[in-house]
């Protein structure tokens, strides 16, 4: 083909080609969780929300609702939507395995949106219509963005913040953040971040992140409740743990006793690591992302306050060790509990051999018992045939002496008793040898 007609890519592409029905999925992905560039100065407001499949297709569908619906972007099938809702209001919607996200991102210059963000045009009906989404909500935050410290420091006054509480540090090199990590009255987290004269896209992607710490952190401490309110059961189980072990050494217990109590603690073991393992796995999976997320923002701490790194080591990493601390020794009661079974395994089949031992025992005695009383029944059974068989050889001589007078029958008799005794006995030990073998 000349260089004139080269074949244009369409042409290029084999028309059979057959595409992997998840390829444009995993392609999708590498794309997702791109945030819009954050106007500065600009108000951002987030929901974290714990939903169900049915949940998430509920959110999608309100969106798609919406008049604007035909000018969003569908990015990786059922799981993003991203587009303008106003000229000045932008938004994001994600969904992630157990959660979704809604965020706004809105041009304004009023900081006073950190209260009431019905103040600015169409808004109040957009946070009216997410505060109405179905799930639950883990985490709600308002973010006023200022261009620099002096404008922060001039909005601190309608932040509400609780000033011993107050987590003040840079953070992704020149920009400053300013939160107390408290849910105010009107129930969201308060954030006020200086730009520092970062871009738009490199501010973008910082609160991105920002906002993934918080939103990980919040996740991976649901675990913490369940731990709490799951260890007493642990307590219990360790208990009837230790019952069963100090009773297993003790032959008046019934094997019949602890195997019922080995498997109502099985039980409850098992159905402790049903109810709790799944949270407590995710706890360990958010609170590495947590890890991740807490290094990429290069925190850099201020004179005078605590950092982000110190208000997540003093009161994320203690709830996570108390997570790890419960799925440990959850799972050390289980292997317990699974010794504890073999050993009780292990004490019924020795009991089962002794008694098998002394079964055994018993049937060799009576077969010794039944082998000397064949011996004398074989003795007795010589002396009755040899008996039988003189008395019927008594009666022949007798009717030979009645015939020929002076014929010594007795005599006869007296003589064939000892050779009688010794054939009979010669014959049944023949017939039993023959039978035997």
């Amino acid at each position: 083909m000349t260089e004139g007609n080269r074949a244009s890519p369409d042409e290029i592409v084999p028309a059979g080609m057959r595409e992997h029905p998840e390829r444009r999925k995993v392609v999708g992905e590498m794309h997702l969780r791109r945030w819009p560039e954050i106007p500065v100065p600009g108000f951002v407001v987030q929901w974290l929300r714990l939903a169900s499949d049915a949940d998430k297709n509920a959110q999608r569908e309100r969106l798609l609702a919406l008049p604007q619906a035909d000018r969003f972007e569908r990015a990786s099938g059922q799981r993003h939507l991203s587009g303008a809702l106003s000229d000045s209001i932008r938004f994001t919607w994600e969904c992630h395995s157990e959660a979704s996200t809604l965020t706004f991102f809105v041009a304004a210059n009023d900081p006073m949106l950190l209260r009431d963000p019905t103040g600015w045009p169409g808004l109040g009906s957009a946070v009216a219509m997410a505060e109405a989404f179905p799930g639950e909500v883990v985490r709600a935050t308002r973010i006023w963005v200022a261009p620099d410290e002096d404008a922060a420091q001039r909005s601190m006054a309608i932040m509400d913040i609780v000033p011993e509480e107050l987590v003040s540090c840079h953070i992704g090199g020149g920009a400053r953040l300013w939160t107390d990590f408290r849910i105010k009255p009107d129930n969201y987290g308060h954030l006020l971040v200086s730009a520092g004269g970062m871009s738009s896209g490199d501010l973008s992607r910082l609160l991105q992140r920002l906002q993934e710490l918080g939103n990980y952190r919040n996740l991976a401490l649901l675990g913490l409740p369940v731990a709490q309110g799951y260890w007493t059961r642990l307590n219990r189980a360790e208990e009837m743990l230790r019952e069963i072990a100090r009773d297993q050494v003790r032959a008046e217990v019934r094997d019949d006793d602890l195997l019922a109590r080995t498997s109502a603690l099985s039980l409850e073991l098992m159905s402790l690591a049903t109810d709790a393992s799944y949270r407590m796995s995710a706890t360990a999976a958010y609170a590495r992302l947590v890890e991740d997320r807490l290094a990429e923002l290069t925190v850099k701490p201020i004179a005078g306050f605590p950092s982000l790194v110190d208000f997540t080591e003093r009161r994320f990493v203690p709830a996570v060790r108390t997570c790890a601390a419960f799925a440990h020794r959850e799972g050390q009661l289980s292997l317990r509990a699974t010794q504890l079974t073999s050993l009780l395994r292990a004490r019924i089949s020795t009991r089962i051999e002794n008694q098998n031992a002394q079964l055994l025992g018993s049937l060799e005695r009576s077969a010794a018992l039944q082998l000397r009383l064949q011996q004398l029944v074989e003795g007795l059974s010589v002396v009755a045939v040899s008996y039988y068989a003189l008395s019927l050889a008594d009666k022949l001589f007798l009717g030979i002496e009645e015939v020929a007078h002076g014929f010594p029958g007795k005599a006869v008799i007296a003589a064939l008793t000892l050779p009688v005794v010794v054939l009979t006995w010669l014959i049944l030990r023949l017939m039993k040898k023959r039978i035997l073998h």
